[in-house]
């Protein structure tokens, strides 16, 4: 067979582990598929004397990251150490040294993605990062590939199976955010400091990439209006369920008209919150840990993508599903695609956002009160589409939907409820999204 194709991997923890696992256990039909053999020659970790899931050759262990990845032999680096720094300036310097690069680094990606990908457009090599968004679920190449002849108008999805665990017990057995919490922590689902994922970070990451390869545009975390599900309670779960809906953190990236919608001048909206949606939407049936995206388009019409969305393995064999591409076009001198970022379009502003929202508000029982409440919606321009009353007394609770508005009325609009005499406490704030119909 041709010559050996080299790979560096920095990172064994769950995910490098099984990187490392399946270059040996899959040596023969990685070979096979690529044209040449695959050969792991190093990988960097912290510690030598770490525990790992699988046993390394104690030859290819290394803590000299910078001196693995600046080797003149090194074809492919596979970086999955995951943070900032230093996983960017390793890419950067086994870019610069020609190696080309796979990663699984969401949060580098949405932060300082421009960064990595000029100086792989200028090393003249590949960097692919499939693994960083939904683990397994193959979605970034569709985006960037099979899509690119399409126009792409809408990206919703699942993408953080924590939280996606964590709402699904507050759904189906009645629990409350910190026992869903625990038991997700307990299962492995969740990290001891969980802050990335139920605080939405992880999400709005992974929301910048879609967006980015979705609208042919630069997107930031930065750019991502970020909601968590820490406030998410029993009665908003409840409120769904009496709307025949489920509570879900979205990840949501629209092409938007812009005000005087001409032709070029779409924007680009991405947020990540919770929201209901109705349980005939194909996302309400998403269950424990499980992620998965739709996509909506204008000649393919809805596509959904499902799968694991995390863990060791799943992740790993995005990686070395993008490992086979960059070994083929090395052995052929050929480059995959590069960033694609010619559309150049805005972000829009959340506020400017036309979404709906369910208020839950505790008020006096008392005469004219479902009037005030509803003139306070009409002030800023916001319809109701339903209302309802529960209880009466001091346990008076009314219950809206709104229809569609921007979010900057919608939110004034809840402010104002909470300026008035007749209501006690605004107990409950959420985004509806979707329709029955959907």
């Amino acid at each position: 067979m041709s010559t050996p194709l080299k790979v560096a991997v920095l990172g064994c923890g769950s995910v490098g582990s099984q990187v490392v696992r399946l270059l040996g256990e899959q040596a023969a039909d990685l070979a096979a598929r690529v044209g040449a053999p695959v050969e792991l020659v190093g990988v960097a970790v912290r510690r030598l004397d770490a525990t790992r899931e699988i046993d390394v050759p104690a030859d290819l262990l290394t803590t000299d990251a910078i001196g693995l990845v600046s080797r003149d032999d090194v074809d492919v680096v596979v970086e999955v150490i995951g943070g900032i720094e230093p996983a960017r300036s390793l890419i950067l310097a086994a870019l610069e040294n020609g190696a080309s690069v796979v990663t699984a680094n969401k949060a580098l990606l949405a932060e300082d993605g421009a960064t990595l990908f000029e100086a792989a457009e200028k090393a003249g090599r590949d960097l692919y990062y499939e693994a960083a968004v939904a683990g397994a679920i193959p979605i970034l190449r569709p985006l960037r590939e099979s899509l690119a002849g399409d126009r792409v108008t809408r990206v919703l999805g699942i993408v953080n199976g924590t939280t996606n665990f964590i709402l699904d017990k507050m759904d189906s057995q009645g629990s409350g955010f910190s026992d869903a919490l625990e038991e997700a922590q307990a299962l492995g689902y969740a990290e001891a400091d969980p802050t990335a994922d139920v605080e939405g970070f992880d999400a709005a990451a992974k929301a910048a990439i879609l967006a980015s390869l979705a609208f042919h545009s630069r997107v930031t975390a930065a750019d991502v209006h970020r909601e968590g599900i820490t406030e998410v309670t029993a009665g908003d779960v409840r409120s769904a369920r009496e709307m025949d809906s489920v509570v879900k953190l979205l990840a949501i990236a629209e092409l938007l008209p812009t005000g005087d919608g001409e032709a070029g001048e779409d924007a680009v909206s991405v947020r990540v919150h919770p929201a209901m949606i109705p349980r005939s939407h194909p996302l309400a049936s998403v269950r424990e840990a499980y992620n998965a995206v739709f996509v909506e388009s204008e000649a393919a019409g809805q596509l959904m993508f499902y799968g694991p969305g995390a863990g060791g393995a799943p992740t790993a064999s995005a990686v070395l599903g993008d490992l086979v591409t960059v070994a083929r076009n090395h052995r052929q001198g050929a480059r995959g695609v590069g960033e694609s970022a010619y559309a150049d379009r805005a972000v829009l502003p959340m506020g400017e956002v036309r979404t709906r929202y369910h208020v839950a508000i505790d008020v006096d029982d008392r005469a004219g009160v479902l009037a005030a409440v509803a003139q306070a919606f009409a002030e800023h321009g916001v319809s109701i589409q339903t209302v309802r009353q529960e209880g009466r007394g001091r346990d008076a609770q009314l219950v809206v939907v709104s229809h569609e508005a921007t979010d900057a009325a919608l939110s004034a609009t809840v402010e104002r409820l909470r300026e008035m005499d007749i209501v006690r406490e605004v107990t409950s704030v959420m985004r509806v999204e979707g329709t029955e119909e959907q």
